[in-house]
């Protein structure tokens, strides 16, 4: 893979999480804040790992992987400048996650937190809303504070 296909793999990304997105709820013109690429393997983790430094420098490291400021790549859901190369884990068998700024976080997870689909993770410093759908090889976060903001991204 190339880095032009990588960069499409990306789009591809937060392109069907959006369509995901969109299917179940409102917050259609929600900009994208973050997206990670789940990696299948140990060969496609160093190869993807490669690429995103050729446009990108590690900002965090976490247990699942580095998150890399990129230069901006322009998606469906407007500039993408956070991304994550993820680990192979067993438990990500989708291509990729995109996380979406939401209008208003508190309403939205009081809105969405009881349909089908949706969950709410808590961590220490942070907490999101999950999106999932049985099918669909991309998943969907809805994170507060906003993954931007958290590690200060503008």
């Amino acid at each position: 893979m190339n880095l032009e296909e990588f960069k499409n793999l990306i789009k591809y990304v937060v392109k069907n999480a959006r369509f995901l997105k969109d299917k179940y709820t409102n917050q259609k013109d929600a900009p994208v804040s973050y997206a990670a690429i789940f990696c299948q393997n140990d060969q496609e983790y160093e190869k993807f790992s490669k690429l995103v430094n050729l446009i990108g420098t590690p900002i965090n490291n976490t247990q699942s992987g580095y998150d890399y400021k990129i230069e901006p790549i322009e998606t469906i859901s407007g500039p993408l400048k956070i991304l994550k190369v993820r680990k192979p884990d067993k438990t990500r068998l989708e291509r990729g996650d995109a996380d979406f700024n939401v209008d208003n976080y508190e309403k939205f997870k009081k809105k969405h937190l009881n349909l089908p689909g949706f969950k709410l993770i808590i961590r220490p410093d942070d907490e999101m809303i999950e999106l999932m759908e049985t099918g669909a090889d991309v998943r969907v976060y809805f994170s507060h504070p906003y993954v931007n903001i958290r590690l200060d991204i503008k």
